[in-house]
């Protein structure tokens, strides 16, 4: 089985981003990561991002972007950026409160995502959907939000970027769900759950069945598996290092 290459949501180091954006990077591509998904530009033009990234022997392979970046007129501004980045996949991170009240909005938002995984799709990229809990939470005549969304988009137009963890915070199998869509999840987060608070963890440090995940990955399309940890109880920099070491330590980096 072929190995499914890894990366690092950029997110995760955040807080040392904004100290000082071009040594972090440094300092992420030290590690050994080679591929990171942008959660944002840390106020630099995607241009210089795309130089920096070049210097470290970076590749981005995905960016997170708001939807309301994506949607209308304005939308141009971030598809070109992220054209310029040659980066595959768009992913719309988060969903607001009024956007998810009731099984109809779910269904205009997939009428919407199709809308802009058009636009998307017509500028040589991907539009991918990244969920949280709530999508497994709110269940309409027992089928969760997400799998509404899946069922009622184009897979040619939207595709899914998995998040494990929320998966397992909302009580739901991540490895069942990416079964039950074959070939629609071209990026795969995978975040640790401490096994006693349930708070984010290193990889390998928690309760994440990361052999079941890395075992589906390739029958639901993963591209790409992305370390991702949204809070850290140390310092940022050193839980990405015990992520990506303990992945070389099992093979998969």
């Amino acid at each position: 089985m072929a190995q499914t290459p890894i990366a690092l949501q950029l997110y995760t180091v955040r807080d040392e981003l904004e100290k000082d954006f071009t040594g972090t990077l440094r300092k992420v591509a030290e590690m050994g990561y080679k591929k990171v998904e942008l959660a944002g530009f840390g106020g630099n033009t995607a241009k210089d991002v795309k130089s920096i990234l070049d210097e470290f022997g970076l590749k981005a392979i995905g960016s997170h972007v708001g939807l309301d970046q994506l949607e209308g007129q304005g939308s141009s501004k971030a598809i070109e950026d992220h054209n310029l980045l040659g980066i595959p996949y768009v992913v719309i991170p988060w969903l607001p409160q009024e956007r998810r009240e009731d099984k109809a909005g779910y269904q205009r938002l997939a009428g919407v995502l199709n809308e802009v995984g058009r636009k998307v799709k017509d500028a040589g990229m991907t539009l991918c959907y990244h969920n949280h809990n709530f999508e497994f939470d709110q269940k309409f005549d027992g089928k969760p939000g997400l799998a509404i969304l899946f069922d009622e988009t184009d897979p040619k137009l939207v595709q899914g970027e998995l998040d494990t963890y929320w998966v397992l915070y909302a009580g739901a199998d991540p490895v069942q769900f990416l079964g039950k869509y074959p070939g629609r999840f071209p990026l795969i987060h995978i975040k640790d759950m401490d096994k006693d608070d349930r708070s984010f963890a290193p990889i390998g440090t928690g309760t994440l069945p990361l052999d079941a995940i890395a075992q589906a990955a390739p029958a639901a399309g993963a591209r790409y598996l992305i370390v991702e940890q949204d809070q850290t109880k140390g310092p940022s920099l050193d839980a990405v290092r015990t992520s990506i070491n303990n992945l070389r330590a099992k093979g998969y980096a």
